[in-house]
């Protein structure tokens, strides 16, 4: 590999990437463990842990698997204590893990409201906050938020995940701002909506043979008239965990296909 190439290498590095026994988190991982990088995951849950360490396993990944609820501190501290123990000092973070509640607002209790602020929002502070310490002493680091469109628009019934998301990208510049001096660069990723076994019904062709009203609209507001996929997904995140990105810090990086930029198609 010649000297720039060297730069989007992960050689040698440590990614935690929450919740990644599936899904996004999974496809990011896959790729930093394809650049070199020894991969670290949590799950709430022993069986989804168990679920992706197969699911590395299969791609000749040797990936290491936690058990860790992130919205509870001192758990998240013991998992990094851990892994600083058994595997060595986290290079990269990717806060990926989170969950949505589609619930029209005026419905909505406060305690789901706060459920989905505590995993969307206090987690990745959470665990941005354990790792820190060991970033600072080491002048080293990167921080991934896994932001969304939501950071940026409203919708209908999401009112809790947008104001989480939100929040995630105000977070992200902020640890930027607080946290560059020592040479970590905190920066977010935010994907467009992305074709995964949890949105295959919303695409699924309809008995008339026409497509679903909701994949309609989403090709309508996409320039790239295409859902996107997890590989999508993949190069951003290399890209911002790599030294390519080291003067890049407190962005939000849309992997949208163009959502953002458009207005939409006129009717008619």
């Amino acid at each position: 590999m010649n000297g720039f190439l060297q730069n989007f290498s992960l050689e040698g590095k440590i990614a935690l990437v929450t919740g990644a026994s599936y899904g996004i988190g999974f496809a990011i991982a896959v790729a930093y463990a394809e650049a070199g990088a020894t991969i670290v995951f949590n799950d709430i849950r022993q069986e989804l842990v168990d679920k992706g360490l197969a699911a590395y396993e299969e791609k000749g990944i040797k990936a290491h698997g936690f058990v860790c609820d992130v919205t509870e501190e001192t758990k998240v501290q013991a998992m990094v204590a851990a892994i600083e123990k058994e595997i060595g000092e986290i290079d990269i973070l990717v806060n990926n893990a989170g969950i949505i509640k589609r619930i029209p607002m005026h419905e909505m209790k406060a305690d789901e409201f706060r459920q989905v602020i505590d995993v969307d929002l206090n987690a990745p502070f959470i665990v941005s906050k354990a790792v820190l310490p060991s970033m600072m002493k080491r002048r080293s680091g990167k921080i991934i938020n896994i932001c969304s469109m939501m950071s940026e628009f409203g919708r209908e019934t999401v009112s809790a995940y947008a104001a989480a998301k939100g929040g995630l990208k105000m977070l992200t510049k902020n640890i930027a701002s607080e946290y560059g001096e020592y040479n970590i660069q905190c920066n977010g990723i935010g994907p467009g909506y992305i074709a995964t076994p949890q949105t295959a019904p919303l695409r699924e062709i309809q008995a008339d043979g026409s497509r679903h009203p909701f994949d309609r609209f989403i090709i309508a507001k996409t320039p790239a008239a295409r859902w996107g996929s997890s590989e999508d997904l993949q190069g951003p995140a290399v890209f911002l965990a790599s030294e390519a990105s080291n003067f890049v810090n407190g962005q939000i990086l849309y992997v949208d296909g163009g959502i953002a930029a458009y207005i939409g198609k006129q009717p008619g």
